[in-house]
This record gives structure tokens, sequence and C-alpha cells, in this order.
């Protein structure tokens, strides 16, 4: 079924000064520019329809309705018109609005059929071409058509706004915002629990703050321990709903047999178990946020429901819910601001079919990409700092006998250029089991080294050498001596401490030369 759609525009309507009657011909005049000459070829609708055949036609007109009648009588061609009234024909935010509206109507009226939708760009402003285009390349998957002269023809556009745009703003690193990271998380009411000064930080930040103002759904992105439900939680305190409720549900660690029932709650006696109602975390969030951390291991089931429940209801706030809990036949409503958050690539997941395309949309109004902490080597000293305070202060709590550590310059230079795998959480986790295990008030790279799962051997090596991410404080003259210092303390482990042999294990003429470098390296040789 092949389906058009289009505005009536101006060119369209002009045809009317040929055979409309003079009460008609004013009206037009009234609403349309000079000169006042039917055009030969009809309009653009009209010579569209004179070459192609569809099977149904839908039009969008804001127009007097009996200027609308006088113009469809003159078409020839049977059309559903919706009537509409813009107070700004360049509005774009209005136009997508009403656009958005009328191309889903007809969706649903037509969800049972097969059917190939095509725009007809050329009536309108500007403004409404860009919309079609828009809407035609993302969530609705269309073909284009412009006339010109009694011509008419198919316009290829390429591009795909969901692979090639989406895509590469998601995997960039956001030049284009660099006037976001002017301030400092601390400096950023709402976000001061954020630690770090690295430009890859105050970027997201500047981002997140100014999603923060706004009732729409963010998609936070990023590697695992990077601090996605921090963010979020930031989000929360520096918007209009921090006095609100802040529910955070993780989708990959409810059973999927579980999961609707918390995100929508259930009725008494909706499954074994259930002796009693349940809110869910939608109801249980109302007024507030929603946090979904790791939506991309929502199932296909799953996914569909929050595809429902994250389309507002017509002319109602973005945020406006409703839902049915599990077994209820009564619909609930609720005002719930959405922050998502995944691991995973979205769209590598689209492409394979894996996760829905409409509802990456509704998640992604706006998406924030957390920088992994080998981004950020600037910050790891004063983050590795920080959490060693936080353990400090909660051991002396538990215990008025612990004595605080601290670390040694050189366990500072170890955990920086470490490539931490596993972020934040891998390195406060790494911190905390070597306070534990330790005596001595003073933390040496050995203690960092023994808390580490993978081996010692290999932890400074975890990224390629060659491939160190430069700026954000890196020093070509540092990173050379930590490669220095590690291969002279590995040849004098190999060597059982004997300064000959590991001279000539590194190819060192004489162990002097060695020796003279490991005193201007600083190299920690105890516990060999």
């Amino acid at each position: 079924m092949r389906i058009l759609v289009s505005w009536i525009g101006h060119a369209d309507l002009k045809s009317l000064f040929g055979s409309g009657s003079q009460k008609v011909q004013d009206k037009v005049k009234a609403i349309v520019r000079p000169p006042y000459n039917p055009p030969e070829d009809g309009g653009p609708i009209k010579t569209l329809l004179n070459q192609e055949s569809f099977d149904r036609i839908y039009l969008l007109s804001d127009t007097p309705k009996s200027i609308t009648c006088q113009y469809l009588k003159l078409l020839g061609f049977d059309a559903a018109v919706n009537h509409t009234h813009l107070k700004n024909p360049t509005d774009y935010a209005e136009i997508y609005t009403v656009v958005s509206d009328f191309l889903e109507t007809i969706s649903k009226d037509l969800s049972s059929n097969n059917h190939e939708l095509s725009i007809l760009l050329s009536p309108g402003t500007p403004a409404m071409a860009a919309i079609w285009v828009l809407l035609g390349k993302t969530k609705y998957s269309a073909t284009f058509w412009q006339t010109w002269s009694g011509k008419a023809k198919q316009e290829d556009i390429p591009f795909d706004i969901t692979l090639d745009v989406v895509s590469e703003l998601i995997s960039s690193s956001d030049n284009v915002f660099n006037h976001l990271a002017t301030k400092s998380p601390d400096e950023v009411e709402g976000f001061e629990d954020i630690i770090g000064k690295s430009k890859a930080i105050r970027l997201a930040v500047g981002r997140a703050q100014k999603a923060a103002i706004r009732d729409v759904s963010v998609l936070l992105s990023g590697e695992s321990g990077t601090g996605k439900e921090m963010f979020a939680r930031a989000i929360h305190k520096a918007s209009s709903r921090r006095d609100n409720p802040f529910i955070a549900i993780n989708c990959a660690a409810i059973p999927k047999d579980l999961l609707e029932s918390e995100l929508f709650g259930h009725a008494k006696g909706a499954f074994t178990g259930a002796n009693k109602k349940k809110e869910g975390a939608f109801k249980r969030a109302d007024g507030g946020i929603l946090f979904l951390d790791e939506v991309g291991e929502c199932d296909p089931q799953i996914q569909a429901k929050l595809l429902r429940v994250l389309q507002p209801p017509h002319r109602k706030s973005p945020c406006s819910r409703e839902f049915y809990p599990v077994g209820a036949t009564k619909q609930e409503t609720a005002d719930v601001r959405i922050i998502a958050a995944t691991n995973q690539n979205l769209i590598d997941m689209i492409e394979k079919n894996l996760f829905r395309e409409d509802l990456f949309y509704r998640l992604a109004l706006i998406t924030i990409k957390l920088p992994a902490l080998r981004e950020r080597k600037s910050d790891i000293p004063i983050i590795a700092e920080s959490l060693l305070q936080q353990i400090n202060q909660d051991f002396t709590s538990q215990d008025k006998l612990h004595k605080d550590k601290t670390f040694y310059p050189s366990t500072i230079t170890f955990i920086k250029n470490y490539a931490w795998p596993g972020n934040v959480r891998q390195l406060y986790n790494t911190i905390l089991q070597a306070v534990v295990m330790t005596d001595k008030e003073k933390l040496a790279p050995d203690d960092i080294k023994a808390a580490l799962t993978e081996s010692p051997k290999f932890s400074l090596n975890k990224i390629d050498l060659l491939e160190m991410p430069l700026g954000d404080g890196f020093n070509l003259e540092e990173h050379l001596n930590s490669i220095q210092r590690h291969y002279l303390r590995r040849a004098m482990q190999e060597a059982s401490g004997i300064k000959t042999k590991a001279a000539s294990l590194l190819g060192i003429k004489s162990y002097q030369a060695m020796d003279a470098q490991i005193k201007r390296l600083n190299v920690d040789l105890r516990k060999l």
C-alpha cells in the first residue's frame, strides 16, 4: 500500500485563482504572497499525483477549512485532511509536534498493513521540509519526493541519521561541546560529589548540568565503573525534581520474569506469591526520577512495555506516564522523568536487532558519554587520595584504634599509570583491599599490586604503552621514566638482587651505571 503525506502549501492554493469564486480568491490572497496567478502544473501535490499513483493520501492543512475544501474539489483526488493551526510556520518545535502526532496517528491506522510511506517535500516552509526529513529518516522509514516545472522526482537523501549521525555523536569526543567544559564539578551545584578537573570530566558535567534543567530523558553511556549512577543522582540534585523521589532499578540484576512487576507493580493475586498489591518503580518515582541502569539488558518483551509507557499521552507533559500493573485492569498514571544507563553500544545492538530503535530514541533525547578512568589520567591521583580518605574515615568509625594510611609518591605514580579497566569501582576495591591487608602506615606500590587480580608483572602494561592517551596531564618524560623504573625493578627481581646480573639482563654496560639510574629514578627495591 503506497501512502502519500504532504502539507498543502501556498503554491497549491494558488491553483484556486484559476477556478475558485472571487470570494475564495480573495481569501487566498489574504494568505499567500503575489503573484496571484494559477501555477501551470496545478501545484506540487497535483503534479505528483498526475505522475504517481498512491493508495491513500493524507494532507496537513494550516488554512481555513472552507479554502481547504475548495482546494480538494479542484485537486480531483480522494484525500484525508488533518486541519491544524500553526502560530508560526517556521517554528521547528511547533511543526515537529504537529507532524509527529500526524504521522503517529497514520501509523496506528495502518499498523495491520504493509505500507510504503512517501513524503512530498515541496509544499510548505523550509522548516516544514526539515521536519519531514528528520522524522522520515529516523522514526519513520520514508521515501521523499519533490516537484518542479511539472516534473516529479524521488529524492535520494544520502545519509542515515540513525546510524551515521547519532552513532557519530555518541562515539565522538564531543569537541563541538567544548564550551560546556568551563567548570570543574565542585563548582557546579548538584555535582559536588564528582571528583576531577580534567577536560573529559568537565565536559561530561557540563552536558549533564544542561540536561538537568529540562524534563527530558537522558541516556548515560560508559564503561562499567565510570559512575553512571553517581551522575544520575547529580542530575536529580540539580533538577527541579530534587525534592522528589529518585528510584534506581538495575535491569540486569532483577530476574526477567520479575522485572515487569518491579517496574509497573502488580495486583493482588496476579501470580503465585502475589499476596498483596505492590507499587512498582514508576509509581514510587511519581514526581521524581526513575533511573534504569543497564537498560540494554532488558529483553524484547520489557522493551516493548517500556516503549509504550515512555510515550506521553496526547497533549500531556513529556513525563506523563500511563501503565497497567501486572494482573491489573485499571490503568495507573505517574509523572516520571527517565534517566537510563548502559555500558553497551546500543547502536550496535540495534543493528543486530537486540535493542529496539524506537525505544532508543525515547531514551536518548540527550546522550552523555562518561569517560573511562584512563581517559582522565590527571584525575587519578586526587580520586585515589579521596577514596583513601573515605576508607580511613569508614574504618576509624568502626575501630578507634585504626591508623590512617597514606600513599608513597611512587605508589601514586603506579596508580596513575595503571589502566584500571574496571575504572573507579576497581580503584576503590583495590585501595580498600590494600588498606585491609597491610599493617604499614604507608601504602607502597607492592601493596597495590598485591591487591590487583591481574598479575603484577603485567599490570603496568595493561594498555599499549605506545598508545597512551595524549593530553590531559600526559608527560612524555614521566611516562618514559615509569617504563624505566618498571624494567629496572623487574631486572633486579629476576637477578635476585644481584646488580651485575641485572645490568646484564638490561644490556647496561656496568652495574655502576645501572645503580646510578636506580638512584636517579628513585626505584623502590624493597621486598625484591
